[in-house]
């Protein structure tokens, strides 16, 4: 039997007091959070072990603790880092976990991680701070009857998480009005956040992250990495982190990446502290999935027995990365018009082929460009997300991304 193993990384609002404590008992976790504490500015034993509720909501610190502690307690799942990449085959995080699903698959350093994520946090404290909004979650009736209740009030459906549960968010009038007269069988909680996260009224964190984004180095994922915004394995660094930026006022769609990883074949899925809202969307909508929420150290020997049933290498980590173009989502590939031979130059940006599924038909492009040394499927072929098209032989030039950078 294939197996194929899933490590997701949760978002803002998974985090609760004291959940950082039993970890301080590993050895190095408390080291290492001293370290990211440096980095970020952010006291993170203070906040992840003795701060209150209120506390740790503020989202200028809730954002960077959630993402330390991911990365610390990844370190004790996986004390040696580069044997994660001869177990783990896709990586996806929610929302703020993204960016640390983006470091752990190799994209950014932790301390560009923690960086990010502690600018991203203050930048979108800023846009919330300036007209009163908030987000409420809906629970039950019908998804296509809640959207176009929430979108007639003006609401955006901010987080679409599958399983019969999704996010409105937009202004406190919006959301008083969209309570009172709820969608058919459909529970409204408000949550406690400070604003209308991955809305338009976010967009003044993405300016200020845009600009501090052109002076960030990247590098292509070790593994198939999910995004956040239609499920799609990427697999261009630059790409990575432009989406970064852009989902902080674009809706979460983590019913499509799960959909990615129904395509993908996962058979095991393991969310790294504070864990379990991921672990509980996937046992509902993921059958047959094992899963195990790490939430304390107490559950590392229940996630290593787990890693050891479904852990195989990463096909992108066995090749050199930067060589390959890989399919973004399941369907039937089809090569250009002009087609390409094998030693024919492909500049950066070049059209690949097309993909088409039965939602979309998506352009394939080479970000970093290349000559083509060998094509891995034939026209007309079905590929599954993360599949490698087409090996390049690798021009040494600066992307176009870097040239705007060193500008």
């Amino acid at each position: 039997m294939c197996t194929v193993l899933v490590v997701v990384a949760p978002g803002q609002g998974a985090q609760a007091p004291g959940f950082l404590t039993p970890w301080l008992e590993v050895p190095g976790v408390e080291s290492r959070l001293e370290w990211l504490s440096a980095v970020s500015g952010i006291d993170l034993i203070e906040h992840g072990t003795r701060s209150d509720a209120d506390t740790i909501r503020d989202t200028a610190i809730a954002q960077p603790l959630l993402v330390g502690a991911g990365l610390v307690t990844l370190l004790s799942l996986f004390p040696h880092p580069a044997e994660a990449f001869t177990k783990v085959a896709v990586g996806a995080g929610h929302s703020v976990g993204e960016i640390t699903a983006a470091a752990a698959a190799g994209v950014l350093s932790a301390e560009q991680a923690m960086v990010f994520v502690r600018e991203r946090g203050r930048a979108m404290a800023g846009a919330a701070a300036m007209t009163p909004t908030g987000m409420s979650a809906v629970l039950g009736g019908d998804a296509d009857e809640v959207v176009a209740a929430a979108e007639a009030l003006g609401l955006t459906p901010a987080n679409m998480n599958g399983a019969g549960q999704l996010v409105v968010a937009g202004t406190l009038e919006a959301l008083a009005a969209f309570a009172e007269a709820p969608p058919d069988r459909a529970r409204i909680r408000p949550l406690q956040v400070a604003g209308a996260f991955h809305t338009h009224f976010m967009q003044p964190a993405v300016d200020v992250l845009t600009r501090y984004s052109r002076a960030i180095s990247t590098h292509d994922p070790r593994i198939q990495l999910l995004s956040n915004a239609d499920g799609r394995v990427v697999h261009d660094g630059r790409e990575v982190l432009t989406r970064l930026v852009a989902q902080v006022s674009r809706p979460v769609r983590w019913d499509l990446c799960m959909a990615t990883m129904a395509d993908l074949g996962v058979t095991a899925l393991i969310e790294i502290p504070p864990a379990g809202t991921l672990a509980g969307l996937a046992k509902r909508a993921l059958p047959g999935v094992e899963t195990v929420a790490l939430s304390t150290p107490d559950d590392l020997d229940a996630a290593w027995a787990l890693i050891e049933r479904h852990g195989v290498p990463s096909a992108l980590d066995a090749s050199p990365t930067w060589r390959l173009v890989v399919a973004p989502l399941k369907g039937i590939f089809q090569r250009p018009e002009v087609d390409l031979a094998i030693g024919d130059p492909l500049p950066a940006g070049g059209a690949v082929g097309t993909i088409a599924s039965l939602r979309e038909s998506v352009d394939v492009t080479a970000p970093h460009g290349g000559t083509v040394v060998e094509w891995l499927v034939e026209d007309g072929d079905p590929v599954s997300p993360g599949q490698p098209l087409i090996r390049l032989h690798p021009v040494h030039e600066l992307h176009p991304a870097h040239e705007e950078a060193l500008a």
